[in-house]
């Protein structure tokens, strides 16, 4: 299969690594025995359905000083190629912006500063994301990655990305002929082709979800089954890339907030809200930052607090 290639300048910080390292939805890996911690060997490996979802292709990326190489192997044309690619990094916006953010807020600031460079990673497109969300409901993330790479291998199309073999998603039509796959029960594998038809009648269109907005949009995709509220957002904000959306009802995020503004309790969403006021207009991205970073920075002050703790400086079997 012939190859093809183009580059992206990111404007503003970008981190290649940091993308490729970055564990959710379609990076999740499935776990085993002897799993090991992610490496990166200097290339990100994508395989995904092209936007319009009638072909896949396979993207090999890497990075120098500050230019993103891309090898392209598979069909479709270059431009849209590139342009999926830059959404799914969001290499598509000028983050100098995003900088600024932590310049008016210290904590965002020490957390850009903990993982340089590091953009939201998108869902390869909506679809993905809608199956992914359909797929992993009230059931382990890595399980059903395992049974979303096998299902990929078995359907979608496999690509031999920089020594290694890596499979897209089946497209819509491929996942509508699969009538039964080990690891899907018949009422998910049901809902599951609901989203590949509803792609194909274009409402899981990138422009189209984009035009309406994050509220409109997000109503809208609840319109398919087994798609509520929490799914939604997953769809909207991290498959088309909003970079202004908060999340609402986010235990987790709500905890880092606690956590890293030293807050005597528990944030309401409305203190949530009134704390992430100074983050726009990147309050996606904010929030992303600080899931991702929040536990280096926690987990690098309670090392530094262990250190000097008198107790532990004076104890003679404390590592230095």
């Amino acid at each position: 299969m012939r190859t093809r290639s183009f580059t992206i300048t990111p404007v503003g910080e970008f981190s290649l690594a940091e993308s490729a390292l970055f564990g959710f939805g379609q990076r999740m890996r499935p776990a085993g025995v002897g799993a090991r911690e992610p490496q990166f060997d200097g290339v990100m490996r994508l395989a995904f359905c092209l936007d319009g979802y009638h072909d896949q292709v396979g993207v090999e990326l890497r990075q120098d000083e500050r230019v993103v190489h891309a090898v392209v192997h598979g069909p479709g044309e270059l431009d849209a190629i590139q342009r999926q690619v830059a959404r799914v990094l969001s290499l598509d916006h000028d983050a100098r912006g995003f900088v600024e953010v932590g310049q008016r807020d210290p904590v965002i600031g020490r957390l850009q500063r903990a993982a340089v460079g590091l953009r939201p990673p998108l869902f390869y497109s909506p679809y993905e994301a809608a199956v992914w969300s359909v797929l992993s409901a009230r059931r382990p993330g890595w399980q059903m990655a395992r049974v979303r790479a096998e299902l990929s291998k078995a359907h979608g199309a496999l690509f031999e990305l920089a020594g290694e073999r890596l499979a897209a998603l089946p497209t819509p039509s491929q996942l509508l002929t699969v009538e039964g796959f080990p690891g899907i029960d018949a009422g998910r594998l049901a809902r599951m082709h609901g989203a590949a038809r509803a792609a194909l009648a274009g409402q899981l269109d990138v422009a189209a979800l984009q035009a309406l907005g994050p509220k409109k949009a997000m109503a809208d995709v609840q319109r398919l089954k087994g798609i509520g509220p929490f799914y939604a957002g997953l769809i909207v904000v991290r498959a088309i890339g909003f970079v202004d959306v908060l999340p609402r009802n986010e235990p987790r995020a709500l905890e880092l907030v606690r956590e890293l503004y030293h807050l005597p309790t528990m944030p309401s969403q409305v203190h949530f809200e009134a704390i992430a006021e100074v983050w726009r207009p990147w309050r996606t991205w904010a929030t992303v930052l600080l899931r991702a970073a929040g536990p280096r920075v926690l987990e690098r002050s309670e090392s530094t607090e262990c250190r000097h703790h008198p107790l532990r400086a004076n104890d003679p079997t404390s590592a230095p």
